[in-house]
């Protein structure tokens, strides 16, 4: 008898997956090709590379720890709840097979792609300990920080999943559940600090990997070591309770108060009978995707939640805080945050749809329809701008009045510091509608690429995955390294000839960044839209036609007699 029988065969299975070899490439590449950025863009604005590793150490790391967080969002979030929607668990537990067995497999081949890209990158972040700025302690540290947050992470993807069927609505509650836990303690610390006007202590703070990592490069006496352990049994935790849930979860039940609950569920999901036959009669006519691609209302509702969330605290801030508070560059540091949320579901939102459809065969039904090609895509873009457009105009509006008020206020101090050589209220304007532009072109990408990366995909979670790396992800940072860079060669070319900067060129130098940003960033989204397009009004019938594997678990061809 094998112990852990479905762990060894999940091992074998990652081990072989070329996903697997890829991810541990692409890091080792990626980190190589910001520490060459970063020291192109230390020598473009007139530094030089001594001691230059600590700024070097603590951009890879942030960057790694947010790519472990967001490991289970995109590898275990949607893992459990797959095999319910496609009945393979059944099989599973028709042996003597056990929650342990199918949740720890689960667990360890998630684990083993992103637990290589670590290891790939903890060599690249060792050039920092030669560079200057980071000691040994500081480096392993962060090192086991970051090997807890993705832990953490996984755990709670897994926790999740096991509660879960639809795969939005368990990314969706991944990301909620890894927000509270990481952020609520820290902000809860925070704010007792400041009532009690002592010094931060930290209480809730001990379950948040964030803090861990924070702590391990922190000066000073700090409860690394009591974080590290208390977030670390948080994960155990969630990983418990999913090997303890999965086994009374994945099965349909059925009675009466059941199927009360389900009536109720679908009614407040799509509408009662005469909302559904009045939605049906309005989006059907133009264009039958639209209706398909609309019919669940609770994705309209969330969205508009989430703009609210922004908007009511944006007014109550203006009706009592000073044009010039500090509070408005916090206010935009929390839209951007918001940003990142829409660029989230956006990506997920555009590839689900070609997804679930060509599971189902829905596809095929919307291929032998007198609709061509080019109107199921247009369909589906349609439904996106019905659902996004308005509440990201008022997001960006209210961004916009943010990013603004922000810009007001460092520049007033930087100003005031540079003896009042600050930029005028239209280059801040300017800057600030850059921006939003910008912010509309990366969602425009991610819509169409999104769907030609679900026509192309096994399940949505991949499919989202793959839009924001290749859109929004690599880009943004070869673009932030050459903006920069740019911008530093060209506004301090006097400092190479030997002259002297004024003022003005250190406060103009954001403006003309955001400038070069703006222009490289609508350049490659209009690069991904346009290749989109143009792939899938010509090959979606040829890639439609060609089924999926069957998504039969591995784990169920690992079952025992």
């Amino acid at each position: 008898m094998i112990f852990l029988p479905i762990v060894e065969r999940e091992l074998r299975v990652a081990a072989r997956k070329r996903s697997t070899i890829w991810f541990r490439v692409l890091a080792a590449l990626i980190a190589l090709i910001l520490v060459g950025g970063y020291v192109a863009m230390t020598l473009a604005v007139g530094g030089g590379t001594a001691r230059s590793g600590g700024g070097l150490f603590g951009t890879l790391t942030w960057l790694a720890l947010v790519c472990a967080l967001a490991a289970g969002l995109f590898f275990t979030a949607d893992s459990l709840s797959e095999e319910k929607r496609e009945g393979t668990l059944g099989f599973l537990f028709l042996t003597d097979l056990r929650g342990y067995d199918v949740v720890g497999g689960k667990l360890l081949a998630t684990s083993l792609r992103g637990s290589y890209a670590l290891l790939a990158l903890f060599p690249v972040l060792a050039i920092t300990l030669i560079m200057g700025g980071v000691t040994g302690i500081q480096f392993w540290k962060s090192a086991l920080a970051l090997v807890n947050a993705l832990f953490c992470s996984l755990a709670a993807g897994l926790f999740v999943s096991s509660l879960c069927r639809d795969s939005q609505r368990a990314m969706g509650g991944t990301f909620l559940l890894l927000v509270l836990v990481c952020a609520c303690g820290p902000i809860a610390d925070s704010l007792g600090a400041g009532l009690r006007h002592t010094g931060f202590r930290p209480y809730g703070s001990l379950t948040s990997p964030i803090y861990v990592f924070w702590a391990a490069s922190a000066w000073g006496k700090t409860d690394y070591w009591t974080g590290l352990l208390a977030s670390h049994l948080f994960g155990w935790a969630w990983f418990a309770i999913a090997c303890l849930l999965i086994p009374r979860t994945w099965q349909d039940r059925t009675g009466r108060m059941l199927s009360t609950a389900k009536t109720l569920k679908y009614s407040w999901k799509y509408g009662g009978a005469p909302a559904r036959a009045g939605r049906r009669r309005k989006l059907i006519e133009p264009n039958p995707v639209v209706w398909l691609a609309l019919r669940d209302r609770w994705q309209w509702i969330v969205v508009w939640l989430m703009v609210l969330l922004v908007l009511v605290p944006l007014v109550v801030l203006l009706m009592t805080l000073s044009l010039s508070s500090m509070v408005w560059i916090i206010w935009a540091q929390v839209g951007s945050l918001i940003l990142v949320v829409f660029y989230l579901w956006m990506a997920s939102q555009a590839s689900r749809f070609f997804v679930e459809a060509r599971k189902s065969g829905l596809m095929e039904l919307l291929l032998v329809t007198p609709l061509t090609a080019r109107e199921i895509v247009l369909g589906q873009w349609q439904a996106l701008t019905r659902m996004f457009a308005f509440p990201v105009i008022l997001l960006l509006l209210a961004q916009l009045a943010g990013t603004i008020l922000s810009r007001h206020a460092s520049i007033g101090i930087m100003g005031a510091v540079a003896g009042g050589n600050a930029p005028s209220v239209a280059l801040k304007l300017i800057s600030a509608v850059l921006s939003g532009v910008s912010t509309i072109a990366n969602l425009a990408a991610l819509a169409w690429f999104g769907m030609w990366m679900g026509l192309n995909s096994k399940n949505a979670s991949v499919a989202s995955l793959k839009t924001l790396v290749f859109v929004q992800v690599l880009p943004s940072l070869g673009i932030s390294i050459a903006s920069t860079s740019i911008a530093g060669a060209l506004m301090f070319s006097r400092v190479y000839a030997g002259g002297t900067p004024s003022n003005a060129v250190f406060l103009t130098f954001p403006l003309v960044m955001a400038g070069l940003s703006a222009v490289l960033c609508l350049a490659k989204d209009a690069a991904f839209v346009i290749w989109a397009r143009n792939r899938l009004y010509a090959s979606l019938r040829a890639t439609a036609a060609c089924q999926p594997r069957v998504s039969v678990s591995s784990m169920a061809a690992s079952t025992r007699a």
